[in-house]
C-alpha cells in the first residue's frame, strides 16, 4: 500500500506546532504534528499564564490543550514518536521517527518547531519547586513577584534583561553569578548598577533552593571564600542558557553556532519546503506570541511553496 502523503509535517507539538497546524487545517491543507514529548511543550509547567493577548488568566496546560484540541477538530493527524531526521527524495521529504519498524512520514513541506529547553542548574529542590518559585521565564511570571524579593541567575545578556525587567516590580533583585563580571552588555550592567534595588552577587553559586510548597531561600557558595551563606527570596529567575533540539536536523538545514536553525522572521531555511518555527530558530524574542506567530507564518509559506 503505498504510503500516505502529507501536505506539511510539523515536528513538535508546542505552541508554534499547534498554531502551523491550525493554519495549515484552515489552508486545506492536511497535516501531521509528531512530537515526541509533551503536546504543549514547556509553557505546560506555568500554573498561570497571564500574557497572551485577549486571555487574562489561564494555566499553561489548558491553553496548550486548547489548541491541540483545535487543531484536531480542524482535522490535523497527531503522533507520539521521536523524529529523529529528515531526508529528500524525489521532491518528497520524509520525516523519519523511531516509532514502530522506523516509521516515516512523507510530506510535500516540513515545519520545525521542536522548541528549546532550558539549561537547568541541577540543585536539590530545582524541579520540585518549578512553577511555585524557580521560575525559567522573567517575563512570563516576574508579575507574580510584585512587591517581593527575588534572585536571577546567570550572567548573559537574558540574566542581565531579565533582572532588569525585574527590578521593577519586585522590592529587591539579587543577580547571582558564577564569575566576577558579565558577560552581557554593557549598557544594562551600567543601568542596573544605578538601580537602588538590584545587587550583585558575583563569584557565587547556588547550592541549594530552600522551600516546603514554595522558594523561601537559596543556600548560595562563594567560590573565592568557600563559604556558604543564606538568601532569603521568594523566587528565583534562572537564566544561564536555552538548548536548542536540532542536532538531528544539521545535515539539511543551517544551524548558527549555538545550535538555532538559521531562519530570519519569514520562517524559511536553508533547504527549500523545510521552514522553522518558534523558539528553535534563531531570534531575539521567545514568547507565547511570538512562537504563535511563527506558526502562522510558518504554515502560511508552507502553502505558498506547495502552491509553487
Amino acid at each position: 500500500m503505498k504510503a500516505k502523503m502529507y501536505d506539511i509535517g510539523i515536528i513538535g507539538g508546542g505552541t508554534a506546532g499547534m498554531t502551523a497546524a491550525i493554519y495549515g487545517q484552515r489552508a486545506g491543507k492536511q497535516t501531521v504534528i509528531i512530537e515526541g514529548g509533551t503536546f504543549g511543550g514547556q509553557i505546560t509547567s506555568s500554573p498561570n499564564v497571564e500574557n497572551y493577548p485577549g486571555i487574562a488568566s489561564v494555566s499553561g496546560s489548558e491553553f496548550s490543550m486548547n489548541l491541540l484540541d483545535q487543531a484536531v477538530k480542524l482535522g490535523a493527524e497527531t503522533a507520539m514518536e521521536q523524529v529523529t531526521g529528515i531526508r529528500e527524495e524525489n521532491g518528497v521529504k520524509v520525516i523519519e521517527t523511531d516509532g514502530k519498524d522506523g516509521k516515516e512520514y512523507r510530506c510535500k513541506s516540513v515545519i520545525i518547531a521542536t522548541g528549546v529547553t532550558h539549561r537547568h542548574l541541577g540543585v536539590p529542590n530545582e524541579e520540585r519547586l518549578t512553577g511555585a518559585g524557580v521560575s525559567y521565564c522573567a517575563t512570563c511570571d516576574g508579575a507574580f513577584f510584585r512587591g517581593r524579593d527575588v534572585a536571577v541567575v546567570g550572567g548573559g545578556s537574558t540574566a542581565l534583561q531579565d533582572a532588569e525587567f525585574l527590578s521593577a516590580y519586585c522590592r529587591k533583585v539579587y543577580l547571582i553569578h558564577r564569575r566576577d563580571e558579565f558577560r552581557g552588555e554593557d549598557n544594562i550592567v551600567k543601568r542596573l548598577e544605578g538601580k537602588e534595588n538590584v545587587e550583585f552577587i558575583l563569584n557565587t553559586t547556588v547550592k541549594e533552593i530552600i522551600g516546603n510548597t514554595a522558594v523561601e531561600r537559596l543556600i548560595l557558595n562563594n567560590k573565592k571564600t568557600g563559604k556558604e551563606f543564606k538568601l532569603e527570596v521568594s523566587g528565583v529567575f534562572l537564566a544561564v542558557g536555552q538548548i536548542p533540539q536540532n542536532e538531528v536536523f544539521a545535515d539539511i538545514v543551517k544551524l548558527d553556532g549555538n545550535g538555532f536553525i538559521l531562519a530570519a522572521e519569514d520562517c524559511v531555511t536553508s533547504h527549500p519546503g523545510i521552514f522553522a518555527a518558534g523558539d528553535c530558530r534563531t531570534k531575539e524574542v521567545r514568547q507565547l506570541t511570538t512562537a504563535a506567530a511563527d506558526g502562522a507564518v510558518a504554515a502560511l509559506a508552507a502553502c505558498k511553496y506547495i502552491a509553487e
